[in-house]
């Protein structure tokens, strides 16, 4: 079994409350945006770090992260890119990567939209953290912990770090 630290969007700031909410973390994994190589490192220092770029990164991070990531977290296949959309509307691209990969689990970001959807039509387990970082037009910032336990995905927490304006909690 593995506790995963789910975030996106961070747009450059990460919030010290991130560390404190990932403590029991296996894994942190970011679906895109970081905003810089600091809050990168600062993930990878913490926790084993698995990630995207997202569509405001530069060199530092696509260097260091590709475009799409696909891996198997226990017996779940997993699928993360930045921009996906969202079940019954993915973008062409997600689309096609779940057709010929059928994850257990696909995950994106950028929507800034905080959404976890079991998928019927694609039987797959859609999750987007929302965003983590007070750049964009969201309201509240966003975190999701989870346990991937064999096969079977449990215990999902949605955290709330606070207003977007608001500093560190």
């Amino acid at each position: 079994m593995k506790t995963i630290g789910l975030i996106s969007d961070t747009h450059n700031f990460l919030d010290d409350a991130v560390f404190r909410h990932f403590d029991n973390c296996d894994e942190i994994w970011h679906a895109g945006d970081f905003g810089s190589a600091k809050v990168a490192t600062q993930l990878q220092d913490f926790r084993p770090l698995l990630g995207v770029y997202g569509n405001i990164d530069g060199y530092d991070i696509r260097c260091h992260f590709s475009k799409t990531l696909e891996w198997r977290c226990e017996e779940v296949n997993v699928m993360m890119t930045h921009i996906g959309g969202r079940p019954g509307n993915y973008s062409p691209d997600a689309k096609k990567m779940i057709l010929e990969k059928k994850p257990g689990l696909f995950i994106c970001g950028h929507s800034h939209i905080l959404r976890i959807q079991y998928d019927e039509a694609f039987k797959c387990l859609y999750m987007n953290p929302g965003a983590a970082g007070k750049q964009g037009w969201h309201k509240v910032r966003t975190l999701v912990r989870f346990k991937v336990d064999g096969a079977e995905m449990r215990d999902c927490e949605v955290i709330e770090l606070g207003n977007r304006s608001a500093g560190a909690i």
